[in-house]
């Protein structure tokens, strides 16, 4: 088992203004002659931690890390019931992407993603599929409505006294609808009492969904108000917008990732995602190898040296 790599800081950092007033924070690290490399962040609006510089060989990559818009160290936040969520979809985080990638001057990358991150890489790699060299991909998701569902209400099943106080938090009226929905407006809320408390709720039922994988302890980022807001509100406007995506949209355009090699990373006792979209997305994805761990959830185990050796196995294609 390859290990991660030893802390790094960064060896550039800097803004980027994209569209609509949105600046991206972004940073590289490693070598600036190696293999271009880009990491994509969970969520939607989990940011960058500095743990995943640590996927990267410094000797052999040039890997981005950056803030998708929104969250992290991008500007503005959406961290208050007045942010203007309009120009935040899918479309405009592609669209990101491609403004980072001219403006570092990158002509092609391997494209790395996290959680919500994999959904965002398939996305933007099946707009963009000559800018990609491979995929690294893992906790994999493709932004159906079935996984959203499976989420904020089927998982009730598996935790059950924990979604009854999950849901408690939405008026009794819409407890049967679509909970993200739900959420969002109470995160829209100008009452702090109301979009405070949600945000508390919301983020309590994460570290809830991924409490089964192994190492897990609750996370402390969501004691702070600001990340517990940003990362709320972000993660029910996607969710209660399909993601942008038309639903399958990611599973049905997998054929134009056929010359592309790619690593699925999966944790067999992933509760927050089954494993059953990666095999979907596999199965359809001939350049594909599916890896499932058998000591991984959503993440802990043997799960963040697997995304460094599948990094590792990578460069030789490039």
């Amino acid at each position: 088992m390859v290990d991660r790599y030893p802390p790094v800081e960064p060896s550039d950092t800097g803004l980027l203004e994209v569209s609509d007033g949105n600046v991206l924070y972004w940073e590289t690290i490693g070598n600036p002659d190696g293999t271009p490399a880009v990491y994509l962040h969970g969520g939607p609006g989990g940011g960058c931690g500095a743990g995943a510089r640590r996927y990267f060989d410094p000797a052999a990559y040039r890997a981005v890390l950056f803030d998708q818009r929104g969250c992290g160290r991008s500007r503005p936040l959406a961290d208050h019931p007045d942010a203007d969520l309009a120009t935040n979809t899918t479309a405009h985080l592609v669209a990101d992407l491609e403004a980072l990638r001219e403006h570092l001057g990158i002509e092609r990358w391997v494209v790395v993603g996290i959680s919500w991150g994999v959904t965002l890489g398939l996305v933007y790699a099946q707009a963009h599929p000559e800018r990609v060299i491979a995929m690294v991909l893992g906790a994999v998701t493709s932004g159906s409505r079935q996984e959203t569902e499976w989420i904020t209400r089927d998982m009730s099943r598996v935790f059950p006294r924990e979604w009854e106080a999950f849901a408690a938090v939405v008026p009794a009226a819409e407890r049967n609808g679509d909970l993200a929905a739900a959420y969002a407006r109470l995160l829209a809320n100008p009452d702090p009492a109301v979009h405070q408390g949600a945000a508390r709720a919301w983020c309590a039922w994460e570290d809830t969904h991924v409490s089964l994988m192994p190492g897990w302890e609750p996370s402390p980022r969501y004691a702070d108000p600001t990340f517990a807001s940003v990362f709320a509100r972000l993660v029910t406007h996607y969710w209660s917008h399909g993601c942008f995506l038309a639903d399958g949209q990611v599973l049905a355009g997998m054929p134009k990732l056929a010359g592309i090699p790619a690593a699925l990373i999966h944790g067999r006792y992933d509760v927050s995602g089954p494993p059953d979209i990666a095999w979907q997305l596999h199965k359809a994805w001939p350049g594909s190898r599916l890896v499932l761990l058998d000591d991984a959830g959503h993440g802990g185990g043997s799960f963040p040296n697997e995304i460094t050796a599948a990094l590792n196995l990578t460069r030789p294609l490039t």
